[in-house]
C-alpha cells in the first residue's frame, strides 16, 4: 500500500513507436517520471518497454477521480500532443480496476 491509501484503479497505456522513434518514445517516457511524482493521486507509475517498438505505461489510483485528475494531466496532454510523431498508431488506453495488489 502507498500510505493509508488502497490501489484500486488503474490504467495500461499501450504505445507502439513508430519506426526510428524508439529512443525518443523512451526519452518521452523517462521524462514522465517527474511530472507524476506531483500528482497525489498516482500511487503508482511505470514505463516499462517490452520489445524494440512496444512500450507501456501503468499506473494505479486510490479512485476514479485520482484516475480522471491523471488523464486530464500534463503526461497525458503531452502524450497526446507527441502521439502522431512518435507512434505507430494511437496510445491503447484501458481502464481496469486492481483486484488485489502488493505494494
Amino acid at each position: 500500500m502507498s500510505g493509508a491509501q488502497d490501489v484500486k484503479f488503474g490504467l495500461f497505456v499501450k504505445l507502439v513507436a513508430k519506426p526510428g522513434k524508439e529512443k525518443e518514445v523512451e526519452a518521452f517516457l523517462r521524462s514522465g517520471l517527474p511530472i507524476v511524482q506531483d500528482e497525489p493521486a498516482t500511487l503508482q507509475w511505470y514505463a516499462v518497454k517490452f520489445d524494440g517498438r512496444t512500450f507501456a505505461i501503468f499506473d494505479t489510483f486510490p479512485d476514479e477521480a485520482g484516475r480522471n485528475a491523471h488523464l486530464s494531466g500534463r503526461v497525458a496532454a503531452a502524450l497526446m500532443a507527441k502521439a502522431g510523431d512518435l507512434l505507430a498508431q494511437p496510445p491503447s488506453i484501458e481502464k481496469h480496476d486492481v483486484l488485489a495488489s502488493k505494494t
